[in-house]
């Protein structure tokens, strides 16, 4: 009986281990739910794509949690979605064209904000169809800084190359999307 006793307590205390690591990476990795989709969202553009990367995301993140360093967890995490994104669902992204905001067939095309079904001139849409016809290191850089607005560093480390590539990146991404602006588009 001895055995079966301290089995089953061995059992229990690697239960309450497990739950106390799902409960701290619950509450590190979280906070950062809302950017890993919009990341997502901005690769791949796709609304169920998105929701799947960052469900291996996160499978993948709380699986390797322990053996993480360091103690931001948001570049970790993006590192992680950036890898699912470019690995396993990138064979699914519809081969990328550019987009002519100003055709209304074509905008009607495009995904909306995360979190919105159906595009809202009165907000923005008309940018964000710029920034998704952006090529796709461009259109990373540019939705990590401007719509989860993270700081230049911390981009470079999500996406491993030198601060100064993220710098110029985003100037090619400005300068893009200044050309192709139109001065009669609408944007909020």
């Amino acid at each position: 009986m001895t055995g079966y006793y301290t089995a089953g307590h061995h059992v229990a205390g690697r239960h309450n281990a497990d739950s106390e690591r799902v409960r701290r990476f619950r509450d590190a990795a979280l906070p950062c739910l809302d950017d890993a989709y919009r990341l997502a969202y901005f690769l791949l553009r796709n609304r169920t794509d998105a929701e799947d990367a960052v469900q291996e995301c996160y499978r993948r993140a709380l699986h390797h949690f322990e053996g993480r360093r360091g103690e931001a967890v948001r570049p970790w995490l993006l590192s992680i979605l950036r890898s699912v994104c470019y690995t396993q669902f990138a064979r699914r992204v519809e081969q990328e064209t550019p987009v002519d905001p100003a055709d209304p067939r074509q905008a009607q095309k495009l995904p909306a904000e995360p979190g919105s079904e159906i595009p809202d001139p009165r907000e923005g849409v008309a940018i964000r169809q710029l920034v998704y016809s952006l090529p796709a290191p461009l259109r990373e850089a540019m939705a990590m800084r401007e719509f989860n607005d993270m700081p230049y560093r911390e981009i470079a480390e999500v996406v491993g190359v030198p601060l100064a590539t993220v710098m110029s990146r985003l100037a090619q991404a400005r300068e893009l999307l200044l050309t192709r602006w139109q001065p009669g588009d609408k944007a909020a």
